[in-house]
């Protein structure tokens, strides 16, 4: 699950995500266990949780499997302890890449992300190395078509920082953290259901890639997503669509 905040890498992540239904349903499953784990089972209680929970119900996770990944994380009854580590490099033509992951065997998912990056031309650097360059914020798309004069005033009054549009994409909601769930309620109290949300990196500054570029580091981003202990990327590229 790629987090990006241009409009061509959300249009690359929808695609990803139709595309690795299957591989995401783990990767929400593994989400939701160690939200579970770390700060209790009530999704009301637990920001973590309610993201996890609702981007799991938005793809079509049915409500038993979400029940049980969140009876694992609370009593860890799979025996399982899987370990959050995030890792940071430079991909291909000097992308910045924040890499989330979640495993059982930290050896082998270093090993596995270190190659990928390697592989198509990158680094993989120390802790810090590129954090500095990307700020958390929430992240609410709506699909084409939602009535724009509406949810711009809802989102504006319930704290939203910023709403961007786009003819092919939709509409963009950028909260703070700490204002992204009281946001994301209030335009669905307003009927006005989301494609997609979630807290999200958002790069302070882009590197913009174009012809060749474009297509090697699609292909990192590819590689390195395809991992199975990588949650989630976050980098600071960009580039036009042709």
């Amino acid at each position: 699950m790629a987090g990006h905040s241009k409009w061509a890498n959300i249009r690359y992540r929808k695609s990803l995500q139709d595309s690795k239904r299957g591989k995401l349903f783990t990767k929400y499953i593994r989400e939701i266990t160690v939200a579970a784990r770390s700060g209790g089972g009530e999704p009301n209680a637990n920001p973590r949780l309610r993201t996890a929970v609702d981007k799991a119900l938005s793809a079509n996770m049915t409500r038993d499997t979400i029940d049980r990944a969140i009876k694992r994380g609370v009593g860890g009854e799979d025996g399982v302890c899987l370990e959050e580590i995030r890792y940071e490099g430079y991909g291909p033509d000097g992308v910045a890449v924040i890499v989330d992951c979640m495993t059982d065997n930290r050896k082998r998912t270093v090993s596995e992300v270190r190659h990928a990056f390697s592989k198509h031309g990158g680094n993989l650097g120390t802790d810090g190395s590129v954090a500095y360059l990307f700020t958390q914020i929430g992240e609410i798309i709506f699909a084409p078509g939602v009535p724009e004069d509406t949810l711009l005033e809802l989102a504006l009054e319930s704290g939203a920082q910023d709403v961007q549009g786009d003819t092919e994409v939709g509409m963009v909601i950028q909260t703070a953290v700490e204002d992204f769930h009281k946001v994301k309620t209030a335009l669905e109290a307003a009927k006005l259901q989301p494609e997609d949300a979630e807290l999200t990196m958002r790069a302070q500054t882009q590197i913009t890639l174009e012809g060749e570029a474009v297509a090697r580091f699609i292909k990192f981003l590819d590689h390195i997503e395809d991992l199975d202990d990588v949650q989630i990327v976050y980098t600071n590229a960009d580039w036009t669509e042709s």
